[in-house]
């Protein structure tokens, strides 16, 4: 499969409106994002605009959202990349200890699976961490304790578990486990 990958632009929006879209309708959906469909599907354009603005080469420099993108245009999978400071509260209520950054997002269209788009993504996501100025120490991921697919493509990228666990939003009986990958010595 021919792809590119490349971070959005912030006139992508409706492109990115439709991915997200298309990820939540997903099987798995329930299990890897923190929103549904129809949550995503009332938010205005504004959202989207300000949503996509944030996360591209022209935001703030705080999110960045990658695409894999098929010779055709059309969008084959995405992840988004937070920079969370030591010592700062994230958006998920923790207080790093180090400069790291956190995958979230992460979605990858069924007949793109198995042909090297997520590899790709977390390539990009990973390289773009350790370009920071900040110092990245370590890249995180949460994964839900029962998606078994994600985790095994975690792991195959590099990422371990660390055994750190958090319940997951509305459900004390689920559980979210954060994956790390640290930056390499030298």
């Amino acid at each position: 499969m021919d792809f590119s990958i490349r971070v959005i632009r912030s006139d992508e929006w409706e492109k990115g409106r439709e991915l997200r879209l298309v990820a939540l309708r997903d099987p798995v959906a329930h299990l890897a994002f923190l929103d549904t469909y129809e949550d995503a599907v009332a938010r205005p354009d504004s959202f989207w605009q300000e949503r996509t603005a944030g996360a591209s080469e022209d935001g703030p420099g705080d999110v960045r959202q990658f695409v894999a993108e098929a010779a055709d245009g059309r969008w084959l999978g995405t992840v988004t990349v937070l920079v969370e400071r030591a010592g700062t509260e994230t958006y998920f209520g923790d207080v790093p200890a180090v400069e790291q950054t956190h995958v979230v997002g992460v979605f990858v269209r069924d007949e793109a699976r198995g042909s090297g788009v997520i590899d790709a993504l977390y390539e990009a996501a990973v390289e773009w961490s350790w370009s920071l100025e900040q110092g990245v120490e370590r890249v995180r991921l949460y994964v839900h304790g029962e998606n078994v697919r994600a985790q095994a493509a975690y792991r195959r990228m590099g990422f371990v578990d660390t055994g750190v666990r958090v319940a997951l939003h509305g459900q004390e009986d689920a559980q979210e486990l954060e994956f790390e990958l640290l930056r390499p010595a030298g």
